[in-house]
């Protein structure tokens, strides 16, 4: 018996690694959440420029018209001008920002359940 309790206790072939491989399983995974989110954080912030560069693009346009008479006077041909003016948009010059509120601490609830 004390033979099969020494070789128990000297005995470290799963034990010992099994805690190891936890821990640094725990850990990478922890380091991936924290870099994935920072990751997300760099792709919002670089979308956000990109829908800032489309928005500041100008679409406005203008062409005038022409016309063209016989020799007798007569119109023979004729097209109108036309023109857009575009306006600024609600979220054009990074008025629309993406990112996070801070946080709100709960209202306290009113005697039937509801906010105050």
């Amino acid at each position: 018996m004390t033979n099969t309790l020494n070789a128990l206790w000297n005995d470290e072939a799963g034990f010992i690694v099994s805690a190891e491989l936890i821990l640094i399983a725990t850990i990478l995974v922890i380091g991936l959440v924290v870099g994935l989110s920072e990751v997300q954080h760099a792709v919002v912030g670089e979308l956000n420029d990109v829908g800032e560069a489309i928005g500041n693009l100008n679409q406005s346009y203008c062409f005038s018209g022409f016309s063209s008479y016989k020799s007798n006077g007569q119109l023979k041909a004729q097209l109108v001008g036309s023109q857009f003016i575009d306006h600024a948009d609600e979220c054009d010059n990074n008025e629309c920002d993406i990112s996070c509120d801070a946080p709100v601490n709960e209202a306290p609830k009113g005697q039937n359940g509801k906010n105050y």
